[in-house]
């Protein structure tokens, strides 16, 4: 287990050092589509290496020994690169629940990395993955009451591939739901997943939760969705990661929308 001492709070420049991290990170970003207006709406950090190594080369240097500091690197190197590229839309930040000890003390970094780097605290979307175990669920309440409270939008990663599915759904009530690629998946071809992505959206929209479907690989995909109810995509279709930079959305994607 960690120490003690790995969680005291770090600041804006210790962070972007690395902060005794013991490897460096970058983020890759990929956009996600409202195809109701027809523009971005927000664009996902993705972690990777300085050399564009893929996410699981980064997680694989990952432990309960630098959990926190990861957690903490991961936000302000976003925020950092946001900056930089003229992101304008909202920014999509992963977070561990886990590597979460106090949320009010956790949260000072993200909020010094946003006004050192002028970009605005109110467009950071903070998500976490519904396929984390959650060691302590209340801990994860917790959390969100905190961030919501704050001002900040909630989302729910990998919908429907995780640990708890329906019951924290209705026990934390995100702001947003990604539904997971795997449901999405063919859904255009399958009877099953169509019903489920279905019900999934009648759902959010009794309790007030907004949708978007990922992994988005083929225009049938997006366009069942759509007839569904569903406007935020994300996927290869839409546009693939890019490292460092900001990606073009697919023209398919916006002639269709």
């Amino acid at each position: 287990m960690a120490r003690p001492d790995d969680f005291v709070p770090l600041n804006c420049g210790a962070c972007v050092d690395g902060a005794g991290l013991g490897f460096e990170i970058s983020m890759a970003f990929q956009p996600i589509f409202d195809s109701r207006a027809k523009q971005v709406h927000s664009q996902e950090a993705l972690v990777r290496g300085v050399r564009n190594e893929p996410a699981s080369a980064v997680f694989a240097q990952v432990g309960h020994h630098n959990l926190y500091r990861f957690d903490q690197v991961c936000r302000v190197t976003a925020i950092r690169l946001a900056a930089q590229l003229g992101i304008s839309t909202s920014l999509n930040v992963n977070f561990m629940p886990n590597a979460v000890y106090r949320p009010e003390l956790c949260i000072r970094t993200t909020l010094e990395a946003a006004e050192t780097y002028d970009f605005p605290a109110d467009r950071i979307v903070f998500e976490f993955t519904e396929a984390e175990k959650i060691a302590d669920f209340g801990h994860l309440q917790a959390i969100v009451a905190d961030y919501r409270q704050r001002g900040f939008t909630v989302a729910m990663d990998d919908f429907g591939a995780g640990y708890a599915g329906l019951n924290l759904l209705a026990d934390l009530q995100p702001d947003l739901v990604k539904i997971d690629m795997g449901l999405v998946r063919d859904v255009d071809q399958d009877k099953a997943r169509r019903a489920i992505c279905k019900g999934i959206v009648q759902v959010s929209e009794e309790l007030g939760i907004g949708l978007i479907a990922e992994g988005i690989e083929r225009r049938e995909e997006m366009e069942c969705l759509q007839d569904l109810g569903v406007h935020l995509f994300q996927g290869y279709y839409i546009a693939r990661p890019t490292f460092e930079s900001v990606a073009d959305v697919n023209p398919e994607v916006r002639a269709a929308a």
